[in-house]
């Protein structure tokens, strides 16, 4: 069922979703690896495409999908025991896991596909498995084509029609920092997008807890416009939904997702062979088909049509990559800051 955040209950409903990440993770399969990963499309795929190739291996795979906050929450929450041997992050989450000590460097050695990626891909901390693009899902049979992240408050015909989470999407703080630059003097001013919201109370009437829950609002008409990843379109499209994706007249946010070993896992082999399946030909081709329509960073792949129609090899260079290290000292500032607006 869509969890629809009423203003009232936003931050009860926020602090318990802090709190769930303390909570003890399923039991483990005995000598298996447990990976953390994204819910939704990332959960599904990862757990078709890559459980097969671990245990052709040897290694039993269980994945456990969790937001990336709910990973760091779970890992700091017990470090001498972390809950899973492998996470997975982009750049925002992945700073602070270095900046605590959760993860570890790994060996490059270790990885038979490791050559196959470029070396923006080949990060110290473990690989880039993908680079998420964002921007603006629209129904174009409901609005029409927004040119950008201001479209959606300066035109009326998206009043009430638009869906936004809180500031632990990174989705939703990429987008943020957008409207900041655009309505404020810079990314790092917040005030500015508070300011957006209290001045347009119905971009708060969609305010839920999670991109996943913006797609079922999205399935059922409630709305209209979310801010989301090319992958989130992709899926949509493949459900048959009239569903279109805008790169905003700004430049698309960016976010490389990377697979980090756990510092303290004890299952470091199982996590070598995750790691190196993930990057290989295999499954990225799989993966970049639709439904999860991730975008390859092993070189060997050939985008598809259906990917090139959102973003091509050359383009990477031109995406607006977020300053994490701004991010990442104002974030939990933000997200009270926003709660207080949503909670009115």
């Amino acid at each position: 069922m869509t969890t629809r955040l009423s203003r009232r209950h936003f931050n009860i409903l926020a602090l318990g979703a802090a709190a769930a990440g303390f909570l003890p993770m399923q039991a483990r399969a005995a000598g298996g690896l447990v990976a953390a990963t994204f819910p939704g499309n990332w959960e599904d795929g990862y757990r078709r495409v890559l459980t097969p190739l671990l245990s052709e291996k040897g290694f039993d795979l269980t994945i456990s999908p969790a937001l990336a906050q709910d990973q760091l929450a779970k890992v700091m929450a017990s470090p001498d025991a972390p809950a899973f041997d492998t996470l997975l992050m982009s750049l925002g989450q992945g700073a602070v896991a270095i900046e605590n000590d959760l993860i570890q460097k790994i060996d490059p050695a270790r990885l038979s596909n490791w050559d196959k990626l470029d070396p923006a891909f080949q990060g110290e901390y473990g690989p880039t498995v993908t680079v998420e693009v964002n921007g603006i899902c629209y129904n174009p049979g409901l609005v029409p084509r927004p040119a950008g992240y201001a479209d959606l408050f300066n035109k009326p015909e998206y009043a009430g029609k638009v869906s936004w989470t809180g500031f632990g999407s990174n989705t939703a703080v990429m987008a943020y920092t957008q409207l900041a630059k655009i309505f404020g003097t810079g990314p790092d001013d917040m005030e500015a997008v508070f300011q957006l919201f209290r001045d347009h109370p119905d971009q708060l009437n969609n305010v839920v807890d999670s991109t996943n829950s913006q797609m079922t609002l999205f399935q059922q008409g409630e709305i209209a416009v979310f801010m989301c990843s090319t992958g989130n379109v992709a899926k949509l499209k493949s459900l048959g939904l009239n569903a279109e994706f805008v790169h905003p007249e700004t430049g698309s946010p960016a976010a490389p997702v990377n697979i980090h070993l756990t510092k303290g896992s004890q299952n470091v082999d199982a996590a070598y062979a995750y790691m190196d399946a993930a990057i290989s030909a295999a499954a990225q081709t799989e993966l970049m088909a639709p439904p999860t329509a991730t975008f390859p960073t092993n070189h060997d792949v050939a985008l598809t049509p259906e990917i090139e129609q959102y973003v091509t090899r050359e383009d990477l260079p031109n995406l607006v990559y977020p300053d994490w290290t701004l991010i990442n000292q104002n974030r939990d500032a933000w997200i009270r800051a926003f709660d207080a607006v949503v909670a009115g």
